[in-house]
């Protein structure tokens, strides 16, 4: 009697809460791929459209960068760049790889460098500029005073005196459309001269 009660049970099952329950019971396996292939998919496009690591190459951001510092990049397509910014970029005719340099100007501005004291103006204010290596000594072919074209930024290497920027032509002014992002942290430092690394460095690019 038990089993044609079991029986008369299973009739008033219907079909459709049959699939439902098969559904419900879905492999584990199963539900952990589909986790796996959405948080892929969600990884790639924050590294596409947020942020991203770069390796910094060259001693031209001396001494807020240094040679073969890992750095943290958020994307400005969300933020216009501003003065002080430390930015990342990729213009092909200057150089296929990304570069890394500072906003000094925006457009409208008016840049001025009196490369005898190494005074650095814009708009007429001279800059406080207590991140540099070194005066700016050193001129390019860029003509001074210099007002920024609409859609574009003036950038400068820290290290003033060892540094392929706006002063220069084969850079110029830079276009924000070339802009990647602005760096932010330092996350993993790059070893010294001596081959050690200063871990203390790790944190925020001033």
């Amino acid at each position: 009697m038990g089993q044609d009660t079991q029986t008369e049970q299973e009739k008033q099952i219907s079909p459709s809460q049959r699939e439902r329950t098969s559904a419900e019971a879905a492999p584990f396996w199963l539900d952990l791929l589909h986790a796996l292939v959405w948080s892929a998919v969600l990884v790639a496009l924050c590294f596409t459209f947020f942020v991203r690591i770069i390796c910094v190459e060259g001693i031209s951001m001396e001494p807020a960068l240094r040679q073969n510092d890992r750095v943290l990049v958020l994307s400005t397509l969300w933020r216009a760049p501003q003065n002080g910014d430390v930015v990342v970029f990729r213009k092909d005719s200057f150089l296929s790889e990304a570069v890394i340099k500072r906003v000094i100007a925006t457009e409208g501005q008016t840049v001025d460098i009196d490369f005898d004291t190494g005074a650095v103006t814009v708009d007429g204010i001279v800059l406080d500029e207590p991140y540099i290596k070194d005066l700016t000594l050193t001129a390019g072919d860029v003509a001074f005073p210099f007002t920024v074209s609409p859609g574009c930024v003036f950038v400068l290497g820290d290290n003033r005196n060892a540094s392929t920027d706006s002063r220069q032509s084969v850079l110029g002014e830079l276009d924000r459309r070339y802009l990647l992002g602005q760096a932010v942290c330092i996350l993993i430092p790059g070893p010294d001269e001596t081959g050690r690394t200063d871990w203390s460095r790790i944190g925020g690019v001033k």
